[in-house]
Formats: structure tokens, sequence, C-alpha cells
């Protein structure tokens, strides 16, 4: 009897696991709800509805194969003791996860107790991320073997006399209050209709128009959810990627097509190497990767500057629309989330943990080891990355050079004028909007952006920062870009500064 549990990895196509564990014996396949998961600080409402969603299609799909999935409620440890005392098993499958700590510490219990019974367990790769890498030497390379390994086929399943059990709802699990109106929807289905949209359809204009909040919503791929969930495997976008750039479709032909097809199959590499990051340093979920910047900012976040991000009401207009698209939607594209994260840390001023968390929260995507990766990478705190602040009224001009977007999530703005809508306060009409239906700047963008940037800069001097910045790059930094980041004033090169967080 072999036990397969899933966890990122909801889908039955090129489920290693799944077809390994179904050439040793008979399967239970098993997903395990567990309360005390949902309840952390970076899980939330809409992304267990989005689990729902892949659960839904996944039982079904199982019991087509022979076996439905066993859903159940609980601890892992408690669900596999009542197991092993109904149904005896001698092996336990599933493939690696680079979780959040809660999740890190629940796989060291669930060790624990496959070793006090006698339980092998077998934990498989699922993308590009390896476990207890030596050296970052090769890893592209390695990364590119193994996406073109041939995908696992879904097995036939032996029935076994085990009841299936119900999906619990959000009010089972206790979730409440997340309301997301346009939240994208989980499975299987969904995951393949998005890739072949956007490579048969949307990808013309990716690259041209993946900074842009409104035409990206569009023009990304918007894959990051089903692959963070595992409804698709990395493996399958990927190789369906590489098909489309040697055959693609006659409309797609165009440099403007292969260009932004080409540009979406390189950041799929950065998709794993930032999990790769949390991997290799669990501690990146809480602590500066680099020291220089321990105790720069309070750990005791400002209040009022914290809810007034959040909630949009900065006063900063395109701020305060990214955050309100965030919270409607659970999606937001890259350059938008690294300039609310960059607003946070460097304008605002505030410690990454808290906006880390909210963020995680409101993204429908949430990748623990892309995600912390990104908060501190856009907060400044690696030591080896360019220190990048954004100035948000030029990237409302830029990126919202109609104004659509902002006035869509900021419709009290309706009276200011086109020009003067990424900055209020200097509009004629200012007084009779702002402390009414706006609010007023928090703080002076500008100002707070010269302190920030002299503090960061600040730090960065002297032989012990770049030492301990020169270790950091050895065993986290891109070898295939080419970076050498270790702390010097230079912008970093393109490709570190997008990937599919978002994509």
């Amino acid at each position: 009897m072999q036990v397969i549990w899933f966890k990122r990895d909801l889908r039955v196509e090129d489920h290693r696991a799944l077809a390994e564990a179904a050439q040793r014996g008979p399967v239970l396949p098993l997903y395990v709800v567990e309360p005390e998961l949902w309840q952390q600080p970076d899980m939330s409402a809409r992304q267990w509805a989005f689990v729902h969603d892949c659960l839904s299609e996944l039982q079904p799909a199982l019991a087509r194969l022979g076996q439905a999935l066993v859903v159940r409620l609980g601890s892992v440890e408690d669900v596999l003791q009542k197991l092993h005392q109904t149904t005896p098993f001698t092996a336990l499958w599933s493939h690696q996860e680079t979780g959040n700590d809660w999740t890190f510490q629940r796989d060291r219990r669930v060790q624990e107790w496959c070793r006090a019974h006698g339980i092998i367990w077998h934990e498989l790769r699922n993308h590009g991320v390896v476990r207890r890498l030596a050296s970052r030497n090769g890893w592209a390379a390695q990364w590119d073997r193994f996406m073109a390994e041939p995908r696992a086929q879904a097995p036939t399943l032996e029935p076994l006399t085990v009841e299936p059990g119900n999906i619990p709802s959000l009010a089972d699990l206790g979730l409440s209050g997340d309301l997301c109106p346009e939240r994208q929807s989980g499975g299987r289905a969904f995951a393949q209709d998005t890739l072949q949209s956007f490579l048969v359809k949307r990808a013309r204009t990716y690259r041209r128009d993946m900074s842009s909040p409104l035409a990206g919503a569009q023009a990304c791929s918007r894959l990051s959810p089903h692959l963070a969930w595992g409804s698709i495997s990395m493996r399958e976008v990927m190789q369906a990627t590489w098909q489309h750039q040697a055959k693609p479709p006659v409309h797609a032909q165009t440099a403007e097509w292969r260009g932004s097809v080409k540009s979406f199959a390189a950041r799929l590499h950065w998709h794993c190497h930032f999990i790769q990051k949390l991997e290799d340093a669990p501690r990146l979920e809480f602590e500066n990767l680099h020291r220089a910047y321990d105790g720069l900012r309070s750990k005791e976040p400002d209040a009022v500057r914290l809810a007034a991000w959040q909630n949009g009401e900065t006063g900063l207009p395109f701020v305060d629309a990214c955050m309100r698209c965030l919270a409607h939607t659970g999606w937001l594209n890259f350059r938008m989330r690294a300039m609310v994260m960059a607003t946070a840390s460097y304008h605002l001023w505030l410690d990454w943990r808290a906006p880390g968390l909210y963020l995680a929260r409101k993204f429908t995507d949430y990748e623990p080891g892309i995600h912390w990766s990104q908060v501190q990478m856009q907060s400044g705190t690696t030591g080896i990355n360019t220190i990048r602040i954004y100035n948000p009224v030029k990237q409302g001009h830029d990126q919202d050079p109609t104004g659509v977007f902002t006035r869509h999530w900021l419709p009290e703005l309706a009276d200011i004028p086109d020009a003067q809508l990424q900055e209020p306060w200097a509009a004629e009409n200012a007084d009779q909007v702002l402390g009414h239906r706006y609010p007023y700047p928090i703080i002076d963008h500008l100002a707070a952006a010269r302190s920030a940037r002299d503090t960061m800069w600040g730090l960065r001097k002297g032989n012990a920062f770049r030492s301990e910045a020169s270790v950091i790059q050895s065993k986290h930094g891109s070898r295939k870009s080419g970076i050498r980041n270790r702390g010097q004033r230079r912008r970093a090169p393109s490709a570190q500064l997008s990937l599919p967080f978002g994509d």
C-alpha cells in the first residue's frame, strides 16, 4: 500500500510521485486540510478558495483513474496515524515543498512519524529547485535538463474501499472577511485554458505590456496561481513554450510574437531561481539576508502608515489604485508588486515583514520562496541587488498614461483633471477633494525617497559590508545572468527585475 500525499501539486498529469507510487502497489491519494496552516498570518480565504477549486476537480479526476482523492481534516500526523491503523501502508510519497516555516516544521514532524512507524517517505522534485544544493554553478543547465525530461503519465489506479470525504468550505476552516470578487478560478481545466490562450492569443504584446497594470492583466500569462498550487507543472508550461518557439502558428511568426515568447521563456527560469533562495536559506522569511540591515527599521511598524498603505489611502494615487486592485482581484503584475513593496519599505519606512505578510495574504498566487525573496529584494535588504526606489508619481504617468487604471480604482478623484491625476495636490481644486473624498499624501514622497536613498547607500560602504555581500552572492546569486551586484551603486540587469511573480 502506497499513500500519495498531495500538497502544492494538485493535478494528475505530470505528477511523478503519483506515477512512481502506482508502480509499487495500490495507491491511496490523500489531501490533508490542515486548519492550523490556514490560520497562519500569510494564508487567506482567497487562497483556500483557489485550492478548493483545484481539489473539486482533482477528486473526480483521480476517481476516473480508479481511486478518488481521499480528503481528511486535521494534522497530517494524526491523519496518517488513523489511516495506518485502518489501512496499513508501507510508503508515503509526495513532491518536495519549499513552503513557509510552518510547513517546514510540519514536514519535520511527518518525517519523525514515518521513522517511528517504519514508513519510507519518498519526496520527489516538483520543479527546478534542488534540495541540499552545494553550489549554484551549473544550476541553470540542470534546470533545463529537468524541464526537458518526459512528462509523467497519469496511471491507472486500483480502487480501494476508503471513504473519499468532503472538501471543507471556508466556514469549516473559519475563514471569512476576504472578499475577492475577481479572483482567478483554480483547477486543471482553467490552467490548461490559460496556458493555451496565452501562447496562442495573448502573448503577442507580453514584452511591451507586462509592466502595465491595465494591459498586463491580459498580456501577462496569468499562470502564476496555477504554478503556485500545482494545477499545472512547470515542465508542462516550459515544454509547451519550447514547442511554440520551435513551431509557432502562422499568426505568431512575427518579431513581436517571437520576442514576447522568448522573454516569457526566460522568466520561467526565475520562478525556481527565487524559490531556491528560500530553500537554501529558510531564515529569509523572518530575517534580513544581509545583517547590516538589522535594526534599520522598527519591527513594530507605524500602524497608521501600514493601515493607509493596506487600504489604498496613502494619498499617492497610483500606489493606492494598485493596492485596491490587489484586494479586489488577488493579482498585480510584477512591476506593480515591486513598486508597492518598495513604497512601503522606502517611502513609508516600514520593516518588510508586516507589509510582506499582508501581500502574501492578498496574492492568490502566493509562493513563499518567490514572495519572501522578492520582498527583501524590493526592500533593499539582500545586500546584492540594486536599491530600486520607485517614484510613485512617475510610475503612474509611465504605466497609466491615460489614467484609466487609476480612475477605475479611485473614483473619488473624478473631479481632478487628467494632468494632475497622479499628483492631485497640484490641482487647482485640490482643497475641494483632498481631505474630504481622498486623503492628502501621508508623506512627502520626494523627501522620503531622498532620506531612504542616503540611508540605504550609506550602509553599503566599507569592506565588512562587501565581504558579507560576496558570501551572499556566491550562495544565492544568479550565474546565468552574470550579475555581480555586491553593494555597488549600479543598475542591476533587467532580468533581475522581472520574473513570473505575477506574470
